[in-house]
């Protein structure tokens, strides 16, 4: 019997890894997309066949042309999982603005390049899903954080086109919200915010110095606090093997508070989020 595939993206540890692991544990074939060699090597001797490794940069567009074409070789796929990303940090004012095309050529091109690319892998199967890893931070937003909740909140605009475009054909598609994930992205947030502070200049430095504490306050405690990896893969994974999947799902305690407070009334909302000035 033939076993049913799913492509996750971002593999290498985090969420993508917890997928991997989750799909792999329930008799499915993954492939798995990361960047560089030491990662292709760990999963090919964490999961034997089970795992197809696939070298996706969703900066490079042809790597992503490339591998959705070897997939679409190799057959049907039930669900797609676009799980890779990054988090540039930094007050708007000063980010480079290289850096903030960088973060939404990945979280939000790249997402969308990457579905293109796996579409025809996708046509063929029985039903299929595209299940795509949002952010409660595109419900609410926050200072430090601008271009990731930039990247986040035009996720919210991507999926839910996508959603009513390949609704006539069957495949759903579905944005999961989480919150804190205790997941190596806090470590290397903290490393880019002191990155951030050396490079401000001194009138900058000045003026955002209390948020960039802040920020790096609320960067340690998620990292303490956040729900493992696999509570989040196994929200993915019901995402993707529901009879009827939800639209949405959010993912810990502190996303679905955020829900709440984002339908708030705006100035309220501001209140309770803004950093004191």
């Amino acid at each position: 019997m033939t076993r049913v595939s799913y492509v996750v993206t971002g593999a290498s540890g985090g969420i993508g890894r917890a997928c991997v692991a989750e799909l792999v544990r329930r008799g499915a074939h993954v492939w798995a997309s990361v960047r560089t060699d030491g990662d292709e090597a760990d999963l090919a001797r964490a999961y034997g066949d089970a795992v197809t490794v696939l070298r996706m940069d969703l900066r490079d567009p042809a790597s992503i042309t490339a591998c959705g074409e070897r997939v679409a070789a190799g057959g049907p796929v039930r669900g797609l999982v676009n799980n890779a990303g990054l988090a540039r940090p930094g007050p708007l004012e000063y980010v480079p603005l290289e850096a903030f095309r960088e973060q939404l050529d990945v979280n939000v091109t790249g997402q969308l390049a990457v579905t293109r690319a796996m579409l025809p892998a996708l046509r063929i199967a029985e039903t299929a899903r595209v299940v795509t890893l949002g952010s409660i931070g595109g419900r609410i937003a926050g200072p430090m954080v601008g271009p990731y909740h930039t990247s986040k909140f035009a996720l919210v605009g991507l999926t839910d086109s996508l959603r009513a475009e390949l609704a006539p054909e069957g495949i759903e598609v579905v944005l999961v919200e989480p919150g804190a994930v205790a997941t190596p992205i806090w470590p290397r947030a903290r490393a880019a915010a002191e990155q951030v502070r050396a490079t401000l200049p001194a009138a900058g430095l000045e003026r955002y110095a209390a948020q960039l504490e802040a920020a790096e306050r609320s960067a340690a405690r998620s990292a303490r606090t956040g729900v493992p990896p696999r509570r989040a893969a196994e929200v993915v994974v019901r995402a993707l093997t529901a009879r009827r999947p939800a639209p949405r799902y959010l993912v810990g305690t502190d996303a679905r508070v955020a829900a709440v407070l984002a339908n708030l009334p705006f100035r309220l909302r501001y209140r309770l989020t803004a950093a004191k000035r």
